[in-house]
């Protein structure tokens, strides 16, 4: 998240200094993402045969090598494959830092609140990263958000191997699925190639269509694969567990509105209202001060009420509600008037939704399935995020060159992922929730074979 909302800040800059159009600056974010989602199931997976922390501390040498050379690139082409093995080292890493959690604290009110404090971490990497972004993109230039990386990645490592335990791997035995990670990659990175190319030359056209069709088919591949081989990434009985899929269909859904956002805020306040770096990455952390408020204290109690399905669906309709207030931005809005509001609601919704989200993915996950349940959240949230900031992009550029008709048609696309992740949690995932049990005495939820217990979030 810190490396996200770095990244973000410097994209105005990026394109001056790259001579980069808009249309291919979405590479930088769009290709982390695809990769990330590309290898998030593998980085799980492998997790769960050879070890989660050495593959979490594999992860983060990655990506604090990669963020080397995208410090030292001095063209897109170069910046695009560094952003490629930053998404390598983060589908490595992130889905074995949730495992670890997860096989940590037990199903109910213990990992509601572990969760919740998950959240809130990525809720002050989300502040600590706007803010640091623009001050280093205005004092040392754009390519130290990518150095700082470095010395970050040291530090995360070495905490990680002095203060998290050894596991035991799962399967000693099994293979990881390396043709599925690279058919689903591939499969991933040419359908975004063609939603890209439908800015220019239409939907319609060959060189839209062909990457499409291709990435369909390669997709069809990955499924093919999974069917065959001994150790899938996505397991035949995974897909059977409702409460999973539908989960991480809404965070995808989530993320697609979420990444889009932030990605169309960064440019508007610094192309349009003409904001600094830094005032820009100041701009939008309302967002992640109400999503860090509610997530850490106000979301568990909330789920434990009334269920993470109804929570998700609240939270998603109060972000499409803040989104739907930025499409009446005028060109030379008012931080206070315009902006602020909007930015709170949405970081109030998203507060609700992600904390939600993450609990619903993993109920009912078996312990020796925690890395493949945390690979399949972060692959739907990468994969939904690329593909719909593709499609966002392509959406808002057609026609128009125009700013602030650019900002308002991004987030009322942005609204509409919102509104379909909203209706997703109540129409499939809450059918398909697993409710905790209830204690014979009083009622009150509790968690597996235990007694009642109250939700008491620590302070992150």
């Amino acid at each position: 998240m810190l490396d996200l909302s770095v990244v973000n800040v410097a994209l105005p800059s990026i394109q001056a200094h790259l001579h980069v159009t808009a249309a291919d600056l979405q590479w930088v974010v769009v290709t982390y993402g695809v990769v990330v989602a590309g290898f998030l199931l593998l980085g799980g997976r492998t997790g769960d045969l050879v070890g989660h922390r050495k593959v979490l501390v594999t992860g983060i040498g990655v990506l604090a090598a990669a963020s080397l050379v995208g410090g030292l690139s001095g063209s897109l082409h170069v910046l695009i494959a560094a952003r490629a093995g930053q998404g390598f080292g983060a589908a490595l890493a992130a889905p074995n830092a949730l495992a670890i959690l997860s096989r940590t604290f037990a199903e109910g009110p213990e990992r509601n609140r572990a969760l919740g404090i998950f959240g809130a971490a990525s809720g002050i990497a989300a502040i600590v990263g706007s803010v640091s972004g623009g001050l280093l993109v205005q004092g040392l230039g754009w390519k130290w958000v990518f150095f700082i990386n470095v010395p970050l990645g040291a530090v995360l490592a070495g905490f990680v191997l002095v203060r998290v335990g050894v596991d035991a791997p799962h399967r000693k035995s099994a293979r990881t699925d390396i043709g599925g990670a690279v058919t689903l990659t591939a499969g991933l990175i040419a359908a975004t190639f063609g939603v890209h190319e439908s800015i220019g030359a239409g939907w319609l056209s060959a060189q839209t269509l062909v990457p499409l069709l291709g990435g369909l088919g390669l997709l069809g591949a990955f499924v093919a694969v999974e069917a065959h081989v001994a150790s899938p990434l996505i397991p035949l009985a995974a897909l059977r567990k409702r409460s999973l899929m539908f989960a991480n269909l809404c965070a995808g859904l989530l993320w697609a509105s979420f990444l889009g956002l932030i990605y169309e805020a960064t440019l508007f306040t610094q192309q349009v209202l003409h904001y600094s770096p830094l005032a820009a990455g100041s701009a939008t952390v309302p967002i992640a001060v109400l999503s860090l408020g509610i997530s850490a204290k106000v979301a568990p109690k909330v789920i434990t009420r009334i269920g993470a399905a109804k929570t998700l669906a609240m939270g998603m309709t109060i972000l499409a509600a803040g989104l739907l207030l930025l499409t009446r931005v005028p060109s030379d809005a008012s931080y206070l008037v315009d902006l602020f509001p909007a930015f709170s609601i949405v970081g109030l919704g998203l507060g609700f939704a992600q904390v939600a989200m993450q609990i619903a993915a993993f109920a009912g996950v078996e312990r020796d399935e925690a890395g493949l349940a945390g690979g399949a959240v972060e692959t739907s949230r990468e994969m939904g995020g690329a593909l719909g900031l593709a499609l966002l992009v392509s959406v808002a550029l057609r026609g128009t060159t125009n700013g602030t008709e650019v900002f308002h048609r991004s987030v009322l696309a942005a609204a509409v992922f919102a509104a379909a992740s909203a209706v997703v949690a109540i129409v499939l995932l809450r059918p398909a929730e697993r409710p905790l049990p209830l204690a014979a005495s009083n009622g009150q939820r509790c968690e597996d074979g235990g007694g009642p217990q109250s939700v008491q979030p620590s302070a992150a």
